[in-house]
């Protein structure tokens, strides 16, 4: 929401030609962002009053559009004149063009909730529109499954009834408002334009959601190990649509369609089977797809702890084909083509994993890339970034979020192989690192925590000419070795598997209170340690860091590294092991005042004046190419309860 100090709203100098119903939903923002964006006077209908106008705004302005053109009023499809005053109601005598996108898309709803929503709210909106005295088209979005076949409404209560028992409330709901709407339009004279789309998912470019349920569920399940078997068959077709397109191909109806009644299917046919799509998403997230298929006769009969599957959703789980030819040839007349598929899912699957699947939206959003065999999560600046920031154990990339914000230069971040959200390396952390860096063309400044210690120093100790400084925070090798429980690896992998976020948190930071950053950061750790194999590889890398020749390795080098060094620790934490000193390079000691192991999360914004104070990070266009400096870093790549153990120690 803006601040307090945000300058209120301004009333459009022009009336208002297009109403936008469900305006701060799913399709309606990318629908109100497309109509400004072409020039357009837009009103859009929210519920809730001031405080849903600002948080569209903010959203539309985050994504370039002007603003100056919306004009908000509070609205609620569920009452007839849709709830608007009679003040508002006047302000939309100039209305043309009327979009309703407002629905109640949810699974589990009761018979009155959907029948509110969907069925009364797409009549309120059809009898309103009929009201406006230069009305052009009412466009109602329905959906794919509801089929083109003659309209019937009201149906005879038992069969009512009984299309209620067998699909779900949702889904029958949206079968009687897709009737009601075209009985009635006929009867009020309205022109109407029902746009039936698919599975809607992200943007073609950005792969931004928005929206976290139905097939984004699926790829929330593969995501986490919990997909065993997909429903259906090989055939099985779940046929998706991007959004931008959609918002494109909406905006455009009222400027081709004409006549009392249009009707389009709006899906991209090139979706593949779904098997095939599941495999294109696993194999880009890097995470094993499932082989079995169970046919949906089989899952109905099976109880939901079982399938993890909600009932209603096994109506879309079908091999039917659509027919998409009217909306083939409005796009075609209106210039608009579908992105490549295989692209949008892969991008869109990357953002579900950066937005947690709806538990942390708003993030700098990252995308796997292929290093060194690893499908690995890579986020922020790559090509000429200021800072590279590599995490410890057991927290992933996300862990600075709080410092990127405040450093004084663009920062790249990454997940170690093997651990967050990146699956194994096939080569080593050494050749992973200088894989992620092979596109750099700046000397950032190289910020690693504990565990990342080793590799960084040991890539500033190999490309000094590519390193401007490097920056330590708590470099587990200059200290005490942690308790044996956390050396050893099954004992170790067992309570990072089964940690709360409550528990690893206090393991952590420690007792107190902590920001909510740092407990959303420590919370998504934890999901992420119950992911398959991430709890096993976490412990062993543990494990490996702390043989004693290993250390021991790692102090010499830092005695030898040709790049200025600077080591971070917390005021709780202090560097305990002597510091190899090199007489050539300053090793100066920072303190973080009140801070333990990890004071990117505990003080970040002291951490972040620390690095802004030791550092001077540049960004030169000149430096030398090598070998891997072509390659690329495209999103489109193809490739509990608390255990009772002693509070564990993760220090790396």
């Amino acid at each position: 929401m803006p601040s307090a100090n945000s300058p209120m709203p301004k009333t459009p100098t022009r009336t208002p030609s297009t109403l936008v119903l469900g305006a701060t939903g799913f399709i309606g923002r990318w629908l109100v962002l497309e109509l400004l964006s072409s020039g357009l006077t837009v009103a859009a209908a929210v519920r809730g009053g001031t405080r849903r106008d600002g948080e569209l705004r903010e959203w539309l302005r985050e994504h370039g559009a002007d603003d100056r053109g919306l004009l908000t009023v509070d609205a609620d499809i569920t009452r007839p004149g849709l709830g608007l005053s009679p003040t508002d109601d006047a302000r939309l005598a100039t209305v043309r063009d009327v979009f309703n996108t407002a629905a109640l898309y949810r699974f589990g709803l009761s018979r009155a909730e959907a029948h509110a929503a969907n069925v009364d709210g797409a009549l309120h909106a059809l009898r309103w529109a009929s009201t406006r005295p230069r009305l052009r088209r009412l466009v109602h979005i329905s959906g794919y499954r509801v089929g083109t076949g003659p309209a019937v409404f009201p149906l005879p209560p038992h069969e009512a009834d009984e299309r209620y028992a067998r699909l779900g409330a949702y889904e029958a709901s949206k079968l009687e408002g897709d009737a009601a709407v075209r009985v009635e339009a006929g009867g009020l004279d309205v022109p109407l334009t029902v746009v039936n789309p698919s599975s809607v998912i992200g943007h073609s470019v950005t792969g931004e959601a928005g929206q976290y349920i139905g097939l984004a569920n699926l790829v929330e399940q593969l995501w986490h190990g919990r997909l065993p078997a997909l429903p259906g068959s090989r055939r099985t077709f779940l046929p998706v649509v991007a959004i931008d397109h959609l918002a494109r191909f909406l905006a455009a109806v009222p400027e081709h369609d004409s006549g009392p009644l249009s009707v389009h299917t709006v899906l991209d046919p090139a979706t593949p089977d779904l098997p095939e799509l599941v495999g294109i998403v696993a194999a880009h997230l890097g995470v094993r797809a499932p082989r079995r298929l169970v046919p949906t006769t089989v899952l109905r009969r099976l109880p939901r702890v079982v399938t993890r599957t909600d009932p209603e959703t096994l109506s879309f789980i079908s091999e039917d084909r659509y027919d998409t030819s009217s909306a083939d040839l409005l796009a075609e007349s209106a210039g608009i083509g579908h992105p490549p598929v295989e692209d949008l899912l892969r991008r869109w699957a990357a953002r579900l994993v950066a937005d947690r699947f709806g538990a942390a939206p708003g993030r700098p959003a990252g995308s796997f890339v292929g290093l060194a065999g690893s499908r690995s999560y890579v986020a922020g600046e790559r090509v000429a970034p200021g800072y590279v920031l590599l995490h410890g154990l057991p927290l992933d990339s996300d862990g600075w979020h709080a410092v990127v914000d405040r450093l004084p230069a663009p920062s790249l971040l990454a997940d170690l192989p093997g651990l967050g959200r990146s699956s194994p390396a096939t080569g080593s952390t050494s050749q992973w690192l200088t894989e992620l860096l092979a596109p750099v063309r700046s000397r950032p400044v190289i910020v690693a925590h504990s565990a990342a210690a080793g590799p960084a120093l040991a890539y500033a100790a190999a490309h000094p000419e590519r390193v401007s400084e490097l920056v330590l925070v708590a470099p587990y090798f200059l200290q005490p070795r942690p308790p044996w429980a956390v050396r050893t690896a099954p004992i170790a992998a067992t309570v990072l598997r089964r940690a709360s976020a409550d528990f690893l948190a206090g393991a952590l930071l420690g007792p107190g209170p902590r920001g909510a950053e740092a407990n959303a950061t420590v919370a998504a750790a934890a999901l992420g340690l119950r992911r398959p194999g991430v709890s096993e590889r976490t412990a062993r890398r543990l494990r490996n860091l702390q043989k004693p020749i290993k250390r021991a390795e790692l102090s010499e080098l830092l005695r030898s590294c040709p790049v200025p060094v600077r080591l971070v620790a917390g005021e709780h934490d202090p560097l305990t092991v002597a510091v190899p000193v090199n007489p050539a390079i300053a090793l100066p000691v920072v303190t973080v005042p009140g801070a333990g192991h990890h004071p990117q999360l505990s003080h970040p914004a002291r951490l972040a004046e620390v690095l802004a104070e030791l550092t001077n990070p540049t960004t030169p266009a000149d430096l030398p190419a090598n070998d891997l400096a072509s390659t690329a870093l495209t999103s489109t790549d193809p490739t509990p309860t608390d255990p009772t153990a002693a509070r564990l120690d993760v220090r790396p």
